[in-house]
This record gives structure tokens, C-alpha cells and sequence, in this order.
């Protein structure tokens, strides 16, 4: 069984759908209640097994961590938590005010530590099992094509540095946790940044791949760090940006 945050489209729509086509029973939780339905909707569609909560606020920490042990009690337990779910903003140092500071931590980092928290009682009990958790380029290096990631570098820097702590702590349990690093994905959440030609021109330009990418493109790799397929694989950082960050 596998925990999916952020479901209710993007990348998080297509982790549940594909998830569920390998045979996971996907639960899944967005805000966006319209569109977590919808997700419902096309994973079951499909044939596959999904519950989903809807409207739920993760940077709030009494929800996040009901939803998890709600899973769980249900369920008897789970085996993967793929953190996909946040809220980017950026800002420039000499923009950014102290309550958008506080809003970005919250939606970025916070939700991230209450859901792992939560998940690692049940993860002992289980005898291991995976953590993925969504990072970004913005954590690993400076991103000239992406200005005003000061706030969200940091947050995504952290989600990098926690989930290496986890791997840590959790590999005496066979609690393995990766994070993945996506790139420039065009994704409804920034749908109208994305359609400016000089965004997009900016992103091309510094990749080796020529395209942006798809929510599968994330989807996928997030599949392959939560199966067993990556069995001896922990407290890395998974990147997947069309070699954006390797040029």
C-alpha cells in the first residue's frame, strides 16, 4: 500500500495512476478537492484500487498525521510514503517578507516532516519500507533559469538533507528513504508561468534534453525509488531534469 501526497493532479496524479497500474493500493490526499475526486475517478477507470482525502491541509500537522494513521489503521500498515505534495512560491531576497517566508517553509518543508514523522511508528512495526520525498533542482544548485527560488531552494535543500537523515536512522529498521529532484515540469500548479515564452525559452536553454518534462517523466522515477527495484538504493537524491543540473 502507498501513501501518495498531492494527488489531485500533476505529478501526483500520475505517481497514483501509475502506481496503480503496478498493483498498489494507492491512498491518496490533496487540498484541491475537485480535482482529488477526478483522480479517483481515473485510477479506478483504469482498474485500480485508490482512496483518496479531500479537502486536506498537510502544513497542518493535526491532518497530516490523522491522515497517515488513518491509512494505516485501515489497512493494517503501509509500505511506501511518496511526499509529492507542496506549494512553490518564489521571491527574491528583497521581495520576500516574513510571513511568505513562514508560508513557503510551511507548505514545503513542515508537511513533509509531519507525514514522515507520522508514517515511522508504522514503518517500524512493518519492518521497513520506502520513503520518497520531492525535492527540487532549486536544493542542489543555483538555477539562473529559475529567478526568485530563494525561499524554495532552501525548503528543497532541507526536504534533501532530512530525507538523508532518515536513510540513516531508518537503515538499521530497512526503513529506506530517498529524495528525487525534478527539474522544469509543466504541471497545472504552474501552467501559467510555463506558457511565457521567456520561461520556457529559459529552461530549454539550460537543459541538455530539449524539452521540459511531464509529470511521468517524475512519476516514474518516484515508482522506481519506492519499488524493490531500488532495494539497495537509500539516502540519495534522485535528479531528473533533462540534465539541467549536470550541464
Amino acid at each position: 500500500m502507498a501513501l501518495i501526497t498531492g494527488t489531485g493532479g500533476g505529478q501526483g496524479r500520475s505517481a497514483a495512476l501509475l502506481f496503480a497500474r503496478e498493483g498498489a493500493v494507492v491512498v491518496g490526499c490533496d487540498l484541491n478537492g475537485e480535482g482529488a475526486r477526478e483522480t479517483v475517478e481515473l485510477v479506478r477507470a483504469q482498474g485500480g484500487s485508490i482512496e483518496s482525502t479531500q479537502p486536506l491541509d498537510l502544513g497542518d500537522s493535526t491532518q497530516a498525521r490523522a491522515w497517515v494513521a488513518e491509512a494505516a489503521a485501515r489497512h493494517g500498515g503501509f509500505d511506501v510514503l511518496y511526499n509529492n505534495a507542496a506549494a512553490a512560491r518564489f521571491a527574491s531576497i528583497a521581495d520576500l517578507n516574513d510571513a511568505e517566508w513562514r508560508a513557503i517553509v510551511r507548505d514545503e518543508l513542515d508537511l513533509v516532516f509531519y507525514t514522515c514523522s507520522a508514517a515511522w511508528p508504522h514503518l517500524l512495526e512493518r519492518g521497513g519500507g520506502s520513503i520518497v520525498n520531492t525535492a527540487s533542482t532549486c536544493g542542489v544548485a543555483g538555477q539562473p533559469s529559475s529567478p526568485g527560488a530563494f525561499a524554495h531552494a532552501a525548503t528543497k535543500g532541507a526536504v534533501i538533507a532530512l530525507t538523508r537523515e532518515l536513510a540513516l536512522e531508518g537503515g538499521p529498521h530497512r526503513i529506506r528513504a530517498n529524495s528525487l529532484s525534478p527539474g522544469p515540469v509543466w504541471t497545472p500548479a504552474n501552467d501559467a508561468r510555463m506558457r511565457d515564452p521567456a520561461v520556457r525559452e529559459a529552461h530549454l536553454g539550460a537543459m541538455m534534453l530539449p524539452r521540459l518534462g511531464e509529470p511521468g517523466d517524475v512519476a516514474s522515477a518516484a515508482l522506481f525509488l519506492a519499488s524493490e527495484e531500488s532495494a539497495w538504493v537509500t539516502g540519495e537524491n534522485l535528479i531528473v531534469d533533462g540534465g539541467l543540473s549536470a550541464r
